[in-house]
């Protein structure tokens, strides 16, 4: 898989104990970044947003399915959202894209600082009548301990979650990527143990890619003595599926009342897509249309 674009690895080791994903998603934070100018705290935070509901996405079965992750906080960036489906496409979006905050005493991006306290939402669309949601307090703010604690709460399972993104002195992304492990319900302690001591030698998802590891060899880390067993590989895109149509219908919804204020006003009206940023706009003449 050695240089190939972005992608996420679903693995299994230990007899099926455990199951494990990881990516590498440099190229979709960094179009992120593009299409956002997100400064680096925030290419930072929504880098890792995006790469947790990248694979979190793949964990999905339904052709249909769709994932939303939402960071509620009273930090600087007010917020982020991402979307995800079960085909590997992502894509997020920051409240407050241009944040600039000093470096924390490690001497790192301040993620934490720059999202504050909240909360964490996650919204699995499963084509159900209702979609399942799940939230919890905001743990750290730095994203990846979020998700774990969000696992552990919301759905009972004991994770390990690993998100990283380095940014380059230009504000390019350099690295970016992440890992998710999982305890099933039957795991022994032994493996547990094994699980525990090969993290507490990893030393973190950026300085394993900047030393040219690939996401497997991220895994065989992760996972040495555990017999790991890769099960597929998917590609990991940053895609916004809008279009005026879509729009269209989200202006539509907005109520008669309100549209017949924009037409009185005789001017064409101007959407934004807050995903990528694509304009859409609606001629008087298409708003009437709306009403009818």
């Amino acid at each position: 898989m050695e240089g190939r674009g972005d992608y996420i690895v679903r693995a299994t080791a230990a007899g099926a104990q455990i199951r494990a994903f990881a990516a590498t998603t440099r190229g979709v934070v960094e179009e992120m970044r593009q299409i956002h100018n997100t400064s680096p705290v925030v290419s930072a935070a929504l880098g890792r947003l995006l790469t947790g509901g990248a694979m979190i996405g793949a964990m999905m079965k339904g052709e249909e399915d769709l994932l939303t992750l939402q960071v509620i906080g009273d930090g600087p960036v007010g917020g982020m959202t991402v979307t995800a489906d079960s085909h590997g496409y992502v894509k997020g979006y920051a409240n407050a894209p241009q944040v600039i905050l000093p470096a924390s005493a490690q001497g790192k991006l301040d993620v934490g600082r720059a999202v504050g306290s909240g909360s964490l939402r996650v919204i699995k669309d499963m084509g159900l009548k209702e979609p399942y949601v799940g939230q919890t307090m905001l743990q750290t703010g730095e994203i990846a301990e979020d998700l774990t604690y969000y696992f552990a709460i919301s759905e009972q399972v004991p994770s390990s979650v690993g998100l990283g993104v380095l940014m380059e002195g230009d504000n390019t992304v350099k690295q970016a990527g992440g890992f998710i492990l999982q305890l099933m319900p039957f795991a022994e302690e032994a493996t547990v143990a094994q699980l525990e001591e090969n993290l507490q030698k990893f030393s973190s998802v950026t300085a394993v890619l900047e030393e040219g590891n690939s996401p497997e060899q991220m895994l065989e880390m992760l996972l040495d003595g555990l017999s790991m067993q890769i099960a597929d590989t998917m590609e990991t895109r940053y895609r916004c599926g809008c279009s005026k149509q879509r729009v269209e219908r989200a202006v539509a919804s907005i109520g008669k009342k309100d549209i017949e204020e924009m037409i009185a006003d005789g001017k064409d009206i101007e959407v934004d897509c807050h995903f990528c940023n694509k304009k859409y706009v609606f001629s008087v003449e298409e708003l009437k249309r709306l009403i009818v």
